[in-house]
């Protein structure tokens, strides 16, 4: 009878140690984190500060008359009547750009989305103004254009009754006489290229056999705006009119610089009536409290564009 022997187990090489999840991600941050800093001592670090000086009652012109007075300039700024003026302002100069321009955008975004000869150069010619600074802009349209004595507007009207007999035409102060339309326009040349970008990605984001099967089955071009590229559009619509209303609620330069709040505070929004508490008034404890509600306000509205930016983003990736 033969026995068998088992030779005795071998102990196998200890499995090399593999760095923990939390380790590695840190490693991977730590280039990070200067920027991190920078962004935080640029950001955080003032409005932290903005939010200190929005509670005392602070004067520059009594300089030894300042102390803590709570949440009563928080209660001032939604009480008094300048700020709400400039707040029903604000809301009125916002949508009457941000809709004007998304309509105006999607217009321009449909025809540069077909083939014709010179698509390029009439690309570069349409998104010009949105690159044009908003001084600069804000310039160009009071003196070049809004001026009542050598303005382009106030030409073309006279050079308009002069086609019809007339010696010269009537002498219109758009500014004085159309304060917040004035404004509004100069806005809408500015946004409209901005609007008309995010558009025409999405429109070249469409799906082409859906496009061509709609065509295949007799659909008008009515129809096959309606029912397929405006639902495929809506998100970046969305996107476009968050996204507007985040950087136009915070419009200072067109304001002051065309108009100045005037005639008669028509145009003067928040931002213009934060600079005048600031710089007219002297109320810094005011105006800081005005700045926090801003900003709370842009965080709201931003955080709808970035949840809107996601959804894009996971379509995207499950198409």
């Amino acid at each position: 009878m033969t026995t068998l022997t088992v030779p005795p187990k071998t102990a196998s090489p200890p499995a090399p140690r593999r760095p923990s999840a939390g380790s590695g991600s840190w490693r991977r941050r730590i280039p990070l984190l200067p920027a991190l800093v920078f962004t935080i001592v640029v950001t955080q670090l003032p409005f932290v500060a903005t939010l200190v000086i929005s509670t005392f009652e602070w004067n520059i012109l009594k300089p030894g008359d300042r102390h803590f007075v709570g949440l009563s300039n928080f209660a001032f700024v939604f009480t008094d009547e300048r700020l709400r003026t400039a707040v029903l302002n604000t809301v009125v100069l916002t949508a009457s750009v941000v809709l004007i321009s998304v309509v105006l955008g999607l217009g321009l975004a449909m025809l540069l989305d077909r083939r014709f000869a010179g698509r390029g150069l009439a690309r570069t010619l349409l998104i010009a103004p949105f690159l044009v600074m908003p001084v600069a802009a804000a310039l160009l349209w009071k003196h070049a254009l809004y001026n009542p004595d050598y303005g382009l507007l106030h030409g073309s009207l006279n050079a308009v009754y002069r086609l019809f007999g007339a010696d010269s035409g009537p002498t219109v102060d758009w500014i004085s006489s159309y304060p917040m339309p004035a404004v509004v326009v100069s806005l809408v040349w500015q946004w409209t290229p901005f609007m008309m970008l995010i558009l025409l990605a999405g429109l070249q984001a469409q799906p082409g056999d859906v496009l061509e099967a709609a065509k295949v089955d007799g659909a008008s071009a009515l129809q096959t705006f309606r029912h397929i590229t405006l639902p495929h559009l809506r998100q970046y619509i969305e996107l476009g009119i968050l996204l507007g209303t985040i950087y136009v609620v915070q419009t200072f330069d067109a304001v002051y610089t065309i108009t100045q709040g005037g005639p008669g505070s028509q145009t003067t929004n928040l931002p213009y009536e934060i600079y005048l508490t600031m710089f007219r008034k002297y109320e810094y404890g005011e105006a800081a409290a005005a700045g926090v509600v801003v900003v709370l306000g842009s965080i709201v509205i931003a955080t709808f564009a970035l949840r809107t930016i996601a959804s894009l983003f996971r379509e995207e990736v499950y198409r």
